[in-house]
């Protein structure tokens, strides 16, 4: 029996590690609808049961200059996926970035106008008559927050949409938003060696019920044992203009993978396992949502939930990736600019 979680201020009770279906539309190099719908389809067969999706998946990487498969893809993709399965799925998607007017970047709108818009519009592609999980992706500084949350609620009371969560929001705008409507999860980055959340956030999310969805929690493959120090990056794959990526940093970060990788060696799992486990080992709520194209690799991460691990073992892997072991910044300027 696969382990579950219910998330935050809601009945959802979802599978403990969860899948991120952005790489079936960007980001990660070419992409194959028919290779990923499969993906998906052996998920749900798992027994994955969380998808996390959004409605600009597809068109964000006109941020970094790349081709883009268009405005809503990856949203009508799972729709496809999911079609007669639908009572599988615990669904969650997001709003609030959209393409600017001259093509040229990522804007974000937090307009309660644009919250209801753009949630008829997911609903549409993802086709479905309620959104299971609906996250505000970036905060829109324009914006009170708690005008977009309000908005936010009203789409609950509608039945439109389950319950609400935020993506990349600080302790402040956190608490904000919880006491317009119950917030049920928060989506941000998080793994060994993206330790952000752990100044303010995890303890604000602990003390409200508040459900960690940790993305990119293998370190965008970093934390695999798959990547080699001089790794090249092709078309279409945003690592390439990352800046933990670059040549130097990327030489510097894969050190303690080493250290990672014998101790996962010595437990007889892979390292992106183990890395799995150290966060639900963590003292709260969390549901990783890895991200991968590829069956293989959904079957390698559901096995992480059987790894088991000690307290012991997982301080000495919070040690041995600390803070000043890790170089450059987690987003290039132009993706920065909408992290909390």
């Amino acid at each position: 029996m696969l382990a579950r979680v219910t998330l935050g201020h809601s009945d959802l009770s979802v599978h403990a590690i969860g899948l991120g279906c952005m790489g079936m539309s960007q980001s990660y190099g070419a992409t194959d609808d028919a290779a990923s719908t499969a993906t998906i389809h052996t998920a749900l067969d798992l027994g994955v049961d969380f998808l996390d999706t959004s409605d600009v998946y597809g068109a964000s990487d006109i941020t970094w200059g790349v081709p883009i498969r268009g405005f809503g893809h990856n949203e009508e993709l799972i729709g496809r996926a999911i079609a007669g399965r639908r009572g599988d799925v615990v669904l969650a998607t997001k709003f609030a970035a959209k393409i600017n007017p001259d093509r040229t970047g990522i804007a974000i709108d937090g307009r309660p106008q644009y919250v209801r818009d753009a949630c008829e519009a997911s609903l549409i592609r993802l086709r479905t008559d309620v959104i299971d999980l609906y996250y505000y992706h970036r905060l829109d500084p324009s914006v009170p927050i708690e005008d977009t949350v309000g908005a936010m609620s009203q789409l609950v009371q509608e039945g439109k949409v389950r319950a609400i969560g935020f993506s990349e929001m600080g302790p402040d705008q956190i608490r904000r938003a919880h006491s317009v409507h119950p917030i049920t999860a928060l989506q941000s980055e998080y793994s060994l060696w993206e330790r952000g959340v752990e100044n303010g956030v995890i303890s604000t999310c602990r003390e409200l019920g508040i459900t960690l969805v940790p993305y990119s929690p293998l370190g965008r493959s970093a934390l695999t044992g798959r990547l080699k120090a001089g790794q090249q990056f092709g078309p279409g794959d945003f690592r390439a203009t990352n800046p933990r990526f670059s040549s130097a940093n990327l030489a510097t970060n894969l050190q303690p993978v080493e250290e990672l990788t014998a101790m996962a060696d010595a437990k007889g799992c892979r390292p992106g396992q183990l890395v799995l486990a150290w966060l639900l080992a963590q003292p709260l709520d969390v549901v990783p949502i890895p991200g991968t194209k590829r069956a293989e690799f959904v079957r390698e991460n559901i096995a992480a939930t059987t790894v088991a691990i000690s307290a012991d073992e997982a301080a000495y892997l919070s040690q041995v990736f600390a803070a000043d072991r890790i170089t450059g910044e987690r987003y290039a300027a132009a993706h920065a600019r909408t992290i909390r």
